[in-house]
């Protein structure tokens, strides 16, 4: 009786602080800010493979489950037409940019996230215009293992 007397004298303590542990809280603020790292670290990958052309980047953060959807363009379902329309279209000639503060992130159980934001699209062979028109966008990031992909795009002018 004394030897469960003193194992629970030890445990009780212990369990009383995980069950009302006030940093619970500060937990999910980690897992939503390191959430939010990583896809801004992401996003920052993507600008920079599109702004300089970098093909195989692209290519590996484009998921072979795409989903394009253009206000303008209409929806294009393949990575293979999607690579060949960015080699054709893009690469050297326009020049992506986040607005500054507008991007927000959101987990999606299970699955990955939702980043939304602003961007602005620029001829790369001029400076960056004063006038820039931003549009909003979302992607839908999956985490396939260790490494982040795009599923989804929805892209609004």
């Amino acid at each position: 009786m004394k030897k469960n007397s003193a194992l629970l004298l030890l445990f009780v303590p212990i369990l009383l602080l995980m069950a009302f542990n006030p940093q619970r809280e500060l937990t999910t603020k980690t897992f939503q800010s390191t959430l939010y790292d990583s896809i801004v670290t992401m996003d920052k990958l993507w600008e920079d493979a599109y702004n300089n052309c970098k093909m195989d980047v692209m290519e590996d953060i484009i998921s072979e489950d795409l989903e394009f959807y253009h206000d303008q363009g209409g929806l294009l379902t393949s990575k293979q037409k999607l690579n060949e329309a960015l080699q054709q279209n893009i690469c050297g000639k326009v020049n992506r940019i986040l607005m500054q503060g507008s991007l927000e992130v959101y987990p999606i159980k299970g699955y990955g996230a939702v980043e939304m934001g602003m961007h602005a699209f620029y001829n790369s062979k001029e400076k960056i215009p004063n006038d820039l028109h931003y549009a909003k966008f979302v992607h839908i990031w999956k985490r396939e293992k260790s490494k982040w992909r795009i599923t989804r795009v929805i892209s609004l002018h």
